[in-house]
């Protein structure tokens, strides 16, 4: 792997281990930011040596030129990629000035804070052809990864599938197979429950908990059932925007029939990560139920990090910034940005 700088916007708990993961792989983090004014600084610098050199050769009729307003004015490491772990709110405007420079971007969840920012941010970076990854870790948690590819086997053998093909995306990301469906049965037996809760922090309150922590469910959602597909039934959000219900049925296509119930808490508690599945009967065949915790605990009861999910994350991020899998870079980024249009619903 070539070795690449970075920006990091956002120094906190998320920021630092993004860095953390990153600088374990070879990266070299030439700026930080964690305040705006940080970063008008680094904004000044990058501006102009952007400019000179994405856009300006006319300005600059010598190469050599370009190069060294690029040196003096950033330090002579200028950025590959810029890592995005601000306050949610600020999300959009961060992600949006390095797409337009060109500059690809790893930014935290939720992508933005309205689902008419997030379609901008991924229109953007299609229109500049520049790399936007939305970093929603569960996603890339091994524990999910294996449920993935277990719950659909199931299910397609359940519904009759047909022949299956790899997916090239999936079979990066350590997914298993996915199986291309032919007409099958009725999927209205079949449900999913998504619970996640923990308790009350003083992070990401800039956000309502369904653009904290509803997201993330969504994202694993958006997996298995395409989002075309999928209608919402109903969403409720307490006063105090901590607790949220969400009820999504698949009315179309071969997967036509299956719901999901989404329940999510940040001032519970207990910390719990869930995906629960219900096949129930089908003709006289007994139902089967199941769950499966996202979750590793600690002796005192509370939840454990899983580093895999970042590292598996970054890799998959950096093979994208090396030119691999770019169909599967694109469709992250319309998940997130289709998980935000359903989170930020009223």
């Amino acid at each position: 792997m070539k070795p690449y700088n970075a920006i990091l916007v956002g120094n906190g708990t998320m920021g630092k281990r993004h860095r953390a993961r990153f600088e374990a792989c070879g990266v070299k983090f030439i700026a930080v930011a964690d305040n705006q004014e940080e970063f008008n600084e680094i904004t000044d610098k990058l501006t102009y040596w952007t400019v000179d050199k994405l856009t300006c050769r006319a300005a600059v009729d010598n190469t050599a030129d370009v190069l060294s307003a690029g040196i003096k004015t950033a330090g002579g490491l200028p950025a590959d990629f810029a890592v995005i772990a601000s306050p949610a709110s600020t999300h959009y405007a961060y992600a949006k000035f390095f797409l337009e420079r060109k500059i690809p971007v790893l930014v935290e969840k939720p992508l933005a804070t309205s689902g008419e920012e997030a379609q901008e941010l991924v229109d953007l970076a299609a229109k500049n052809d520049t790399l936007l990854f939305v970093a929603q870790s569960e996603c890339f948690n091994p524990i999910f990864l294996n449920f993935r590819k277990h719950f659909l086997a199931e299910l397609n053998a359940r519904l009759g599938a047909g022949d299956k093909q790899y997916d090239a995306g999936d079979k990066q990301l350590g997914a298993g197979d996915m199986f291309v469906a032919g007409d099958k049965l009725s999927a209205g037996n079949v449900r999913l429950e998504f619970r996640r809760e923990h308790k009350y922090s003083e992070r990401c309150r800039d956000v309502d908990v369904s653009l904290d922590l509803l997201v993330h469910d969504l994202g694993l959602f958006f997996t298995l059932f395409r989002y075309e597909d999928v209608d919402i039934s109903f969403k409720t959000s307490a006063e105090s925007r901590d607790r949220a219900r969400m009820y999504l049925k698949v009315a179309r296509g071969p997967y036509k029939g299956v719901t999901a119930d989404f329940y999510v808490n940040r001032d519970s508690d207990v910390d719990v990560r869930t995906i629960s599945v219900s096949y129930g009967r089908q003709g006289g065949s007994p139902g089967s139920d199941y769950t499966v915790s996202l979750a590793r605990y600690l002796d005192n009861g509370e939840i454990a990090h899983i580093p895999d999910s970042l590292e598996n994350e970054h890799r998959f991020f950096l093979k994208l910034l090396d030119g691999a899998c770019g169909d599967w870079g694109k469709r992250i980024a319309r998940i997130a940005a289709d998980c935000v249009k359903i989170a930020s619903r009223q």
